[in-house]
C-alpha cells in the first residue's frame, strides 16, 4: 500500500503552500507530519523567489492537535523520550520565526491543541468565519506549555490565562478581537480572500519584509534603549539594500 505524505508542499511563483495532509485524522500532529513540515519550511526559506509561506489543512479542519496514537505514545514514553518529542515541536515553532519571509496560517474548521499552537506560532493568522480555536489540553491533564511563550506575546496575559486554563474553544470573531487572529473572512470567499491577502507581499520589498521580521522578533526581551538602537542599526542596513536603492531612485524620478 502506497504511503500518503503527511503534507502536500508546492511552490507556485512567490508562494510556498504547505497543506497538512491527514484529513482522516483532522490533520492531527504527529512526529512524521512535524518532521515533514520542518523540511518544507527549510526548503521554502532557501528559495529566493519565495515571498510568503502559507500553511493550511486538507479537509474540514486546520489541525486538531495530537491524534490517539500520539497520545498513546506519550503515555508510554520515558521522560527522555517525551523531552525529545517536546523538543521537536519547539523546534518547529522556533523555525517558523527563523524563516525569513512571513509564514501565514490559513485556518478553516478547527485549530485545537497543538494545531492551535501551530497557528499561533505563525506570523499571521487568517481565519474563515466558522473556524474555532482552543487549547483543550487541560481537559486531559496536559499543559499547552511551549505555545505559552508565543501566546502571551499575542494576547493579554489574562486572555492567555483564560485560554490555557479553561480549555474552551473560541470563535474566529473572538480570536480576532483578542489578537490571536489577524483577519476573518467569510467561509464562501475564504480561499479568494486569502489569495488576495498574500498577493500583497508581492507588491512590497522582499528584503524590507525579511529585515522587518528579523528585527521585530529580535527585539523580544530587549530594553527600550537596546531595542531602539537595534532599530538604528537595521535602518542603516536597509538603506544599503538593492531594493531600497532602487526604490529611492524610482521615487525621485516621479
Amino acid at each position: 500500500m502506497e504511503e500518503i505524505s503527511p503534507i502536500h508542499y508546492v511552490v507556485e511563483g512567490a508562494v510556498a503552500l504547505v497543506t497538512l495532509n491527514r484529513p482522516e485524522k483532522r490533520n492531527a500532529l504527529n512526529d512524521t507530519l512535524i518532521a515533514a513540515l520542518k523540511r518544507a519550511l527549510r526548503d521554502a526559506d532557501e528559495r529566493e523567489a519565495v515571498r510568503v509561506v502559507v500553511i493550511t489543512g486538507a479537509g474540514d479542519d486546520f489541525s486538531s492537535g495530537a491524534d490517539l496514537a500520539a497520545l498513546k505514545k506519550i503515555s508510554q514514553s520515558s521522560i527522555t523520550e517525551n523531552l525529545e518529542d517536546a523538543q521537536s515541536l519547539m523546534e518547529l515553532f522556533a523555525l517558523i520565526r527563523r524563516v525569513r519571509v512571513p509564514v501565514v496560517a490559513a485556518v478553516r474548521g478547527r485549530a485545537l491543541a497543538g494545531g492551535c499552537g501551530l497557528a499561533t506560532a505563525c506570523d499571521i493568522v487568517l481565519a474563515a468565519s466558522s473556524a474555532r480555536f482552543g487549547y483543550p489540553e487541560v481537559k486531559i491533564g496536559f499543559v499547552p506549555a511551549m505555545v505559552m511563550a508565543i501566546l502571551r506575546r499575542n494576547v493579554s496575559e489574562k486572555r492567555a490565562f483564560e485560554l490555557i486554563t479553561r480549555g474552551a474553544d473560541i470563535s474566529a470573531e473572538t480570536a480576532e478581537r483578542i489578537g490571536l487572529v489577524n483577519q476573518v473572512f467569510d467561509d464562501a470567499t475564504f480561499e479568494s480572500e486569502v489569495e488576495r491577502y498574500i498577493a500583497g507581499f508581492e507588491k512590497v520589498s522582499r528584503s524590507a519584509v525579511m529585515l522587518s521580521k528579523r528585527l521585530l522578533y529580535h527585539m523580544d526581551g530587549m530594553t527600550f534603549d537596546a531595542a531602539i538602537q537595534s532599530g538604528v542599526d537595521m535602518n542603516a542596513i536597509a538603506r544599503m539594500t538593492e531594493d531600497c536603492q532602487r526604490g529611492i531612485s524610482q521615487f525621485l524620478k516621479k
